[in-house]
Parts: C-alpha cells; structure tokens; sequence
C-alpha cells in the first residue's frame, strides 16, 4: 500500500510540473508599487512610408509646364495684336495731322441800329468755341470778326450758332431797349483733306419796315473752299444757306 502511495505522489508532482508553465502565463502582471512610476510602453513601430513615384510627379510637372507655356504665348498674342492697332491709329492721327484739314469760321454783323448785339455763342460739333457776353452791345462794333481758324479732321462737322440781341432806340423808341431777340441757326460742312474751308455766319435784317422786329433778327452762311491749308488760297468753291 505504501507503495501505491508513492506512485501517486510521483504522478501528482509530474501533472504540477507539466502545468506550471502554463499557470505562470495565466497570472496577470502585478502593479508597481505606490509612488513609483510605471515603466514606459514600448514605442509602437511607425509604418513605412509609401515609396515616391518619381515617374508621376514627373508627369505632372511636364503638364504644368505646357500650360504654362500655353498662356505665355496667348499673353504674346494679345501684345503682338495690341501694338499692330496702337500703330495703325499713330498712322491714321498723323496722317490727318500732317495732311488734313483746316476750317475759318467767321461772324458778320449786319444788323441795324435798332439791335445790339449781346451775346455770342460758337458750338463746332457739340464743343462750345466760342461764348461772350457784353451788355454793352460791343460785340457787335467789329463788323467781322474771326471765330476759329485751325486744323480740324476731314470730314462732316456741324456749327451751330446762337445770337442775342437787346433793342436799342432813342426818343419814342427808347422802349425797345426793355426787348431781347435771339436768333439760333445751325450749318453742317464737309472738310476736304488737304483744303480749307471758310464759313461765315452772317446776322442780318430779314423783311422791310413793316416786318415785326422779333422777326428780323436772322442768320446766313457763306461757304469757300480753298486749295491747301496755309498761305496764299486759291478759291475754288462758294456757297451759302439761309436760315
């Protein structure tokens, strides 16, 4: 019996043995002690970055580069295109500069002395040229007087003209200085390249002595083409409208 005994032991220390191992990797870690610090984890390891392609960043710069050129020629272009119509419009200017065409605008005054003249408005294509006032009645003592004289651009112009004048009298007719009369008329012209044009704007009495003075005050235009634009002119043309 004691020999049963011993085997038995002997098969238990056996079985303790074999299972040990297995106990020790089972039992959980114990905790460090309080105050002291846990000892740092293992630094986890980074993953391997991704190998570069050289072949796409290359493909990717070549097409930047293309488009880049692309706009750099198109910018070209536009210069190349800007300059050509900037020289044909120096061309064009100096062409008219150099041979164009020269205008003289003249006001006549032939009114009576019942009406002084009192203001003077000159408009050549919208652009006022000339404007007066004088109360006085001065502007009308220079029987002509020259409005314009200087080049101009070959072609259609329009000269609109706007007299005013105050009614002048002595003895019974000293009421006519109370009155304003204002005459308005306007004359289109063609400037020829290499001539001169001479406008006169005449002011003058339409009607006799029975006419009624707010209708006598009236304007008449005279034209004369010349050859060149300087010196001596040769006449060439004459013309005139009426108001």
């Amino acid at each position: 019996m004691s020999r049963s005994i011993q085997v038995s032991r002997g098969l238990l220390v056996v079985v303790a043995l074999a299972l040990m191992p297995a106990l020790a990797a089972a039992q959980p870690e114990e905790a460090p002690p309080e105050g002291e610090p846990a000892a740092p984890a293992a630094p986890a390891e980074a993953a391997p970055a991704a190998p570069a392609t050289p072949g796409t960043d290359a493909g990717s710069y070549a097409v930047r580069l293309r488009d880049l050129e692309q706009r750099i020629n198109e910018l070209k272009e536009q210069i190349f295109r800007s300059k050509a119509r900037l020289s044909l419009l120096a061309e064009t200017v100096l062409s008219h500069v150099i041979a164009g065409a020269k205008a003289v605008l003249v006001h006549r005054n032939e009114m009576g002395s019942s009406f002084k003249l009192v203001k003077a408005v000159f408009t050549l294509d919208g652009a006022p040229i000339f404007n007066k006032v004088d109360e006085e009645g001065n502007l009308g003592e220079q029987e002509e007087r020259t409005i314009f004289d200087g080049s101009i651009v070959p072609g259609e112009h329009n000269l609109s003209v706007s007299l005013e004048y105050r009614g002048h009298g002595y003895g019974i007719f000293s009421y006519l200085r109370g009155y304003r009369f204002t005459t308005r008329a306007s004359q289109a012209f063609t400037a020829a390249e290499g001539k001169t044009i001479t406008v006169k704007v005449i002011g003058y009495e339409r009607g006799d002595p029975t006419t009624p003075l707010e209708d006598r005050p009236s304007i008449r235009f005279n034209e004369r083409v010349s050859a060149g634009t300087g010196g001596t002119r040769t006449p060439t043309k004459e013309g005139g409208a009426e108001e």
